[in-house]
């Protein structure tokens, strides 16, 4: 079992990076977003699941482990393949799904390519008390424009080189412990989230 993969990046799809290990190249097929946040000759670091079939051998990664968790329960699913929990983890966050599953809404699902809405309802039932959702950190009247102020910074770490994975957690974290007036502006917002991460990449590569 290939669990996991560490080198460098040779070729970015759509849906799938090629990584070099010890002079072999992965192919490993990768939700969408993951995709986007890769770049040729990064390093990275992924948590894998082989797929054996009798035709195959087929290597599905991800950035964070909570995926690849979340992407075993999704094909335990009766009627979800492979493709089709990568697809379900291309559209929507662990967070999304755990929250969908607990409110018993198959439409989330519904939405993704390749899954019916028996197959949707199927994952809602058979997932049920499996997954659990981060705990929000916006709450009370203020919540929807701390949301959307968080929403824009996370847009901003995502423009200046972080994955769009790093940039949320930074900015949760980050949005948990700030004063009200840091959470209601972007600036304050995103100057307390670049302190905490570092140089971007970026700005990295220029040194």
């Amino acid at each position: 079992m290939i669990s996991s993969l560490r080198g460098s990046v040779l070729h970015v799809g759509a849906e799938s990076v090629v990584v070099e290990v010890g002079g072999v190249g992965f192919a490993v097929a990768v939700p969408v977003p993951l995709a986007r946040a890769l770049h040729l000759g990064d390093e990275a670091f992924l948590h894998t699941n082989l797929v054996v079939r009798d035709d195959a051998l087929s290597l599905y990664g991800f950035a964070e482990r909570d995926e690849l968790e979340t992407f075993a329960l999704l094909v335990s699913v009766s009627g979800v393949g492979p493709k089709s929990a990568l697809g379900v983890l291309s559209a929507l966050s662990v967070d999304q799904i755990a929250e969908a599953v607990a409110a018993e809404d198959d439409a989330p699902f519904r939405r993704v390519s390749g899954i019916g809405p028996k197959t949707a309802k199927l994952i809602v039932v058979q997932l049920a008390g499996k997954l659990h959702a981060s705990p929000r950190v916006a709450t009370g009247a203020g919540a929807p424009a701390a949301t959307a102020v968080a929403a824009q910074v996370v847009a901003a770490l995502v423009a200046l080189g972080w994955s769009e994975r790093v940039s949320t957690e930074t900015v949760h974290a980050i949005v948990a412990d700030a004063s009200e007036s840091d959470r209601a502006a972007v600036p304050a917002l995103l100057k307390l989230a670049l302190a905490q991460l570092g140089p971007s990449r970026t700005e990295r590569a220029s040194v």
